[in-house]
Parts: C-alpha cells; structure tokens; sequence
C-alpha cells in the first residue's frame, strides 16, 4: 500500500509539472483527489483492511493528500505568474512612440463674450438668473405690459407654440419672474436664447441672445441706469468707448432709451454695418414701468428699477469686430478658431 500511495504521489507531482494553465490543473485535481480519484478510491478500498491497518494507511492517505494539494496550489500559483507575465509583455507600451495629436475645441465666439458679461455684472453685485425659452403668453407679454391687443406684438413677429404658449421675444419675462418671488433689493442679469421672426440679414436673425437685467430698490433713477450701462460698455470695449442714448419707447419701461456704441467699423463715418448711422444700437434700457411693478407684487409708491435687454450677438460683433451676424451660426471652423 506504501508502495502504491507513493507512485500516486509522485504521478500526480509530474503531471502537476506538465500543466500550463488552469484546466489542465483542474484535470490533474479531479483525477487524484475528486469523487472517483484514485487516492478516492484507496479510502475505500480500506473497509477490507485489518483494523490494525487501518489507521496507519489513512494517515499515510492524508499525507499524500495534502502532499498533492501543495502542490496544486503552488503550481496553480506559478500558473497565474506565468500568465500574468505574458499579459503584461502583450500590453506593454512604447513611450518613446509619438501619440497621436488630440485636436482640443474651445469656446465660441459668443461664449466668451457671454461670460465676460456674466463677470461684470457679477462683479457689480448683480445675480444670474434663468428661465424658460417656451414660455407662457402672461409672463412674455401681459406681465410687461403688453395686451392682447397691444400694437408692440405685431413688431415682434412671435413664434406661437399655441394661443397662450410662445418661444419667447425677449429675456424680460424673467423680470415678473424673480419679482413675483423676491423683494426688493433686486439686481439680476438674465442670459439666454430668444426668438424671433426676423429676415436674416448681417445684423438680424431669428434665434439670437439676450441678456435681460434688473435692478429694484428705494431710490432708483435713470442716473444709476446710465451710469452702470456706461461702465459697463468701457469695460467691455475699452475706455476710449463711445456710448450715447435715444428716447424711445418699451412698454414696460418709462422712461426708455436705446443706448447705441460707435460703429468700430467706421467711427461714426458711415458704413454697412451701421448703415450709414455711425451707430450701433447694442440694448435697449428705462426705469421700470410702474404698472409692472405693481402687477408684479412691489409697491411703486416705495421701489423703483431700471431694467435693460443686451442683444448679445451685436456686443460679441463690436468686441471682435465681425461685421456679419450670420457668421456666428455657421459653424465654419475657420471663422471659430480666430477666438
């Protein structure tokens, strides 16, 4: 018996050598140690022994057992080295190799203006504030006093989504917005995408960007809305900005005003781009109508405001000086990466 657990041992330790990977080793285990293996068999086979017997062979089984467990295991070990190695070498990076060039984007034109607005009204106090671009009837028009039959719906030229729904004309529906929710002091900038039925020409387009911005408190004139639209124009275009105001007339505002910049084309001689006028009209502003204070939740006998619509496309052309609103929309990559 000695004998033949001795030749099990050292049959299953050559075996064990020979394998290479983990189901050859599977193999060798099932047949020397599973429910059918030969040492399996020996423990079996030990009912027709003397008692005395007995307990020498089992011991000799067990050591035999664990002598070809070690060694699956240290094999199976060897088996997972070996195989890690060759992982390793098929993996193996040259970095002394050039890699390939990753072509990285950057902001568009109108994202880099946007944010250096976004910078200085938030550097005077103000808050950014967002809104729906589909947005109700009442807060696109009603709200800013603007009816039904309101002749200032016809120059706006809206999209409907329904009779109550449009894509909004203009940010200033976020005025009502906050002012329904907060209390005075206010001093907010809307920013987003509006939407209009224009022709496209080199200043007009049908989708385009404004920046809404409101400023409610005790004490509010139209020399606090000069004064900060003029600082704001200088930094933005430079000191040497030239900036001036017209009366004009938005229903929500009274008074109001549109606040235009020197053509950068021409310098006030005339050209195509401002269409002979030497001016560019870049917002319109104007203290806050009382009217929309009061529908508003705020008490005109106490609060004022002004409020102002930057048309973002206009400022990003007179900052980098393009002289065409289409441009913007186009997507040619040669325009983009001069910014």
């Amino acid at each position: 018996m000695k004998e033949q657990l001795e030749a099990i041992l050292a049959s299953a330790k050559k075996e064990l050598g020979e394998t290479t990977n983990a189901r050859d080793l599977d193999a060798v285990r099932v047949k020397y140690l599973g429910k059918k293996g030969e040492l399996t068999a020996i423990l079996k086979g030990m009912k027709n022994l003397s008692p005395e017997e007995r307990p020498v062979v089992g011991q000799m089984v067990n050591e035999v057992r664990a002598a070809v467990e070690a060694a699956l295991e240290e094999q199976g070990e060897k088996i997972e080295r070996l195989a890690l190695e060759e992982k390793l070498k098929s993996e193996t990076l040259d970095v002394t190799m050039p890699g390939e060039e990753v072509v990285l984007g950057h902001k568009h034109p109108l994202t880099v203006v946007l944010d250096e607005i976004k910078d200085i009204f938030i550097g005077l106090g103000f808050q950014i504030a967002e809104g729906p671009e589909v947005e109700l009837d009442h807060y696109n028009f009603e709200a800013l006093n603007i009816p039904k039959d309101h002749p200032a719906r016809d120059t706006q030229d809206t999209f409907y989504v329904s009779d109550n729904v449009v894509l909004r004309t203009q940010t200033s529906g976020m005025q009502v917005r906050v002012m329904e929710k907060t209390q005075p002091p206010i001093r907010i900038i809307a920013p987003g995408r509006v939407f209009r039925s224009d022709a496209v020409d080199a200043t007009h387009s049908p989708l385009f960007h404004q920046i809404e911005g409101l400023v409610v408190d005790k004490g509010i004139t139209m020399s606090d809305l000069k004064g900060i639209l003029e600082l704001f124009a200088k930094r933005l275009y430079g000191d040497d900005t030239v900036v001036r105001f017209r009366p004009h007339h938005f229903p929500f505002t009274e008074p109001s005003a549109e606040m235009d910049i020197q053509c950068y084309q021409c310098h006030g001689e005339g050209c195509r781009l401002c269409k002979g006028e030497g001016w560019i009209e870049i917002l319109g502003c104007g203290m806050v109508h009382p009217k929309v204070l009061e529908m508003s939740g705020i008490d005109p006998e106490i609060y004022s405001g002004y409020a102002f619509g930057i048309g973002l496309e206009r400022t990003v052309m007179g900052r980098f000086k393009i002289d065409d609103i289409r441009l913007f929309y186009e997507n040619d990559v040669r325009f983009l990466h001069q910014f």
